[in-house]
């Protein structure tokens, strides 16, 4: 902007009405109104170069534009949600608009991508709300997106530069009535869930990051287990200790914490965080650290409150660390990816037979049509996707999710568990209120599946040993 554009002198427009029902907000005086838009600095831009993911996205985008000539492809970022009256969740954009652009976490609200069909292809335009100059009563009067409030936003040659990709304001943006939008479209949505089952070079070097700041999350976890057994919520003490490493070496966590003490541990979904952790207990902790590119780490590590497995707490963890070992050694490049599962259930129903909880033998239980009685003890899957959603690919065809194919690039979990709930009369008592899982984040390869966090203790020696040197 020029030093005359600095210079000048607007009226804003009147104030919109709904606005002026809100109770706290207070009419702009007229000498606020004159004076708003001068004495403003020269904000000069430097025009960055493209960042390391642009390439890889217009790569993504080519294999888009190529699966659907001549058809118009809309790609929306998707909108703030409201939290509570004026006040927002955290902006994260759609995770097929993260992959088909590369912008990251630095993403606008309300853009879209838009494939263009042309004679040999398709033109793409990203459309988004560029910044406004300080002339503007968008500067000020507007809390969402004014800058005033939320700080600069990038102009439309900046992000042209740094994604390398044409861009337009999100004002010239029309809807067409044969656009094919995503998560309108199925055709389109699928193939897009599809096109992020095999991971490029960027993509895996960010899922290593993502386990890295993952695994310094759970040492953060240990050093502070003392406070969480001195809090009465000690689990959100374990929740809010990971967040800081999520938020002060990443973006966000990919998925709510799971920080689940004694009994607790064997509710799958435990995020309401509000036990105590207690010494003799174990706590099961699955967490993931969403890095700035928006890849995300999910890792589950159970461990003991007061440093050492009670000989109970450890024959249960045993049995899931052997599934575990046995998904990950079935996991092979050209096998299909329920394999992976079937290694695991294998092991927990016949380790839960002879253990006699179970109403019928290893093999009934086993029976793809009949059985199933070990699931009690078990009901979720041994593996899912994982990438820039936590549980990527979701809308991928079942043929090529849990009946596909593994192959070299594609990154998932295993994480088989067995969960005793307190009140399950089907097992001995001893038993009952033990929750163990056991996750890590596998890359294969064309020799064979890497456990991208090997590096996080998971045997029980190693896991006492952890806690021990961690907590001094």
């Amino acid at each position: 902007m020029s030093s005359a554009e600095n210079d000048a002198v607007v009226e804003a427009p009147a104030e919109p009405q709904a606005e002026e029902k809100n109770p706290r907000k207070q009419p702009f005086p007229q000498g606020f109104l004159n004076t708003i838009s001068t004495g403003w600095a020269d904000r000069p831009e430097s025009i960055p170069v493209a960042r390391a993911q642009a390439a890889y996205a217009a790569a993504r985008r080519a294999k888009v534009s190529a699966a659907f000539p001549g058809k118009r492809l809309v790609v929306p970022a998707g909108s703030l949600k409201q939290r509570s009256n004026d006040t927002d969740y955290p902006f994260r954009a759609h995770s097929a608009f993260l992959h088909l652009t590369g912008w990251e976490n630095d993403s606008e609200p309300d853009s879209m991508l838009v494939f263009e069909p042309t004679d040999d292809g398709h033109d793409v335009t990203l459309f988004f709300r560029e910044r406004a100059d300080r002339t503007t009563s968008e500067f000020y009067s507007d809390a969402s997106i004014g800058e005033f409030w939320i700080g600069p936003r990038p102009s439309l040659e900046g992000v042209a530069a740094d994604l390398a990709v044409a861009t337009a304001h999100i004002d010239a943006f029309q809807a067409a009535d044969d656009d094919l939008t995503v998560d309108a479209d199925e055709e389109l949505t699928r193939f897009v869930s599809e096109l992020r089952l095999v991971k490029d070079e960027f993509e895996v070097a960010e899922m290593r990051h993502a386990v890295a700041v993952t695994a310094s999350g759970f040492d953060d976890i240990i050093r502070d287990l003392d406070r969480a057994v001195a809090h009465p919520r000690g689990e959100r003490i374990v929740e809010g200790v990971f967040h800081q490493r999520a938020r002060s070496d990443g973006s966000w966590e990919g998925y709510d914490t799971i920080a689940a003490s004694g009994p607790h541990a064997c509710y799958l979904h435990w995020t309401r965080n509000d036990g105590a952790v207690v010494p003799g207990d174990l706590i099961l902790i699955d967490a993931g650290v969403e890095v700035d590119s928006q890849y995300t780490a999910d890792i589950t590590r159970t461990l003991p409150v007061n440093g050492t497995f009670s000989d109970v707490q450890r024959r249960v963890y045993e049995v899931v660390l052997e599934a575990a070992d046995a998904a990950f050694a079935a996991a092979k490049p050209g096998v299909r990816f329920r394999t992976v599962h079937e290694a695991a259930m294998d092991v927990i129903a016949r380790r839960t037979a002879e253990w006699g909880v179970l109403p019928v033998t290893a093999d009934e239980a086993l029976d793809a049509d009949k059985g199933g009685q070990h699931r009690r003890y078990m009901v979720h899957g041994t593996s899912h996707h994982l990438g820039i959603d936590v549980h990527d690919c979701a809308q991928a065809r079942r043929e090529m999710y849990y009946d596909g194919i593994l192959e070299a690039g594609m990154v998932f979990t295993i994480e088989p568990g067995l969960y005793f709930q307190i009140d399950d009369l089907t097992v001995p008592e001893e038993l009952r209120g033990i929750g163990v899982r056991i996750e890590d984040d596998i890359l294969m390869t064309e020799d064979g599946p890497v456990n991208l966090s090997a590096d996080i203790p998971r045997t029980v020696e190693d896991v006492e040993a952890w806690i021990a040197r961690l907590k001094g």
